[in-house]
């Protein structure tokens, strides 16, 4: 099956753009073979048209060797076949048998906002191509060192000190940010999903649970953002949410960064809330008004008022006192009152003492080639490494997106 002409060449790929006059050549040399001066193609030729766009897509990129293989796609290192030196991932998405489309919804959630956004603090798509056996190939830009996850866990070899996850925050929440002004939920933020780049920048991967914003009246899954990431109004079954949902999640990126181990970890969603009602506070109605009304809600007794600014300075005390203030805006258990990601950017943290390490200068450790198909082989929803458990619920494709 042939891609359409439409998806060859995905947007903000300067390497991957079929050239401009390829459509015209395609349609003067089906003109002579007709024998014909008509301007319009016959119908037959519109398939010829789409495979040769899509195998000229495919012929610019070499493909070498595996470099990692999960549930969801294999991943192979790539190059531009014009340049050997330019590396490229190439994910190959497998075919999903359950689904009779043959693409699973989160291969196309992928693609399509990959495809719609461009931004230094994303993972590029280059290209898009389909190969012989039908399956879809997504070029994307090589990250050679590991993700974030990968450092956090390196307490011996990588040291880090606050002006490095300063640094870290804020190409994760101008990544953020851009995603929201362009109607975008990621719905999966996690240190594994924040891969790093050769000149130290850390881009934001795996769209394959994002989806644009929903309209007031439209109802979404509360079954996305792996568990220990996921805010109390996903846990208690939320139908209706905004980017507070990834806010959450990089709120707890930032704990996770300055502990160096995962802020509230929990086994099921249970005990996820539990963790939420110790560390936070108990969700009431005094503190989050209507939050008894969500379908899931469920707190234990007793219930824990909401910490305050000594509980945190105590655990995060290295990010300072503006830095805390900004984590504590983050963790905020209404979704309403939590900070926008807009606000996240003006917060005054940024502007103290320390100020951000260049990327150049930040620490990194070798992830290597196997490290890209071990990010990108996996599926969405699943912690990565072998000690943290896959601990996300299975996603619901049904009625609610």
């Amino acid at each position: 099956m042939a891609l359409s002409p439409l998806i060859v060449g995905a947007p903000g790929a300067d390497q991957g753009r079929s050239p401009p006059g390829a459509r015209s050549k395609l349609f003067a040399a089906t003109k002579a073979q007709n024998g014909s001066g008509n301007a319009s193609p016959i119908p037959e030729a519109a398939p010829d048209l789409a495979e040769q766009l899509n195998m000229e897509e495919k012929a610019k990129y070499i493909k070498g060797k595996k470099l990692g293989e999960g549930t969801y796609a294999n991943v192979y290192l790539g190059t531009l076949r014009s340049d050997p030196t330019h590396f490229v991932a190439i994910k190959k998405i497998k075919i999903q048998a359950e689904y009779t489309e043959g693409l699973a919804p989160d291969a196309v959630r992928e693609l399509k906002h990959l495809q719609e956004l461009s931004h230094p603090n994303i993972i590029t798509l280059h290209s898009v191509f389909s190969s012989r056996d039908q399956n879809l190939n997504l070029v994307l830009e090589f990250l050679p060192l590991g993700d974030l996850e990968m450092l956090i866990k390196d307490v011996e070899g990588v040291r880090y000190g606050a002006a490095d996850i300063k640094a870290w925050m804020g190409m994760l929440s101008r990544a953020v940010w851009f995603c929201h002004a362009n109607a975008v939920l990621h719905r999966d933020i996690k240190p594994n999903n924040l891969l790093i780049a050769a000149d130290g920048m850390v881009k934001l991967a795996d769209f394959g649970l994002a989806r644009a914003f929903a309209d007031p009246y439209k109802q979404m899954t509360s079954n996305v953002i792996t568990r220990w990431y996921r805010p109390p109004e996903l846990l208690f079954g939320a139908r209706h949410y905004s980017g507070a949902v990834d806010i959450w999640a990089v709120g707890l990126v930032f704990a996770e960064l300055l502990i160096r181990t995962p802020y509230l970890a929990g086994d099921t969603e249970v005990h996820q809330i539990s963790l939420i009602c110790q560390a936070i506070g108990t969700p009431t109605e005094e503190v989050w008004p209507g939050v008894s009304k969500l379908p899931e809600y469920t707190v234990p007794e007793p219930h824990n008022p909401v910490r305050g600014r000594e509980t945190y300075l105590g655990t995060f005390g290295t990010a300072g006192y503006e830095g805390v203030d900004l984590l504590m805006a983050m963790l905020v258990l209404d979704p309403r009152a939590r900070i926008t990601a807009q606000a996240v950017l003006e917060h005054p943290w940024w502007s103290c003492e320390p100020r951000p390490t260049r990327k150049e200068d930040l620490p990194r450790k070798g992830g290597g080639a196997e490290a890209v198909g071990k990010d990108m082989g996996r599926g969405a929803g699943v912690v990565g490494s072998e000690e943290r458990p896959a601990v996300a619920r299975k996603l619901d494709f049904g009625a609610m997106r």
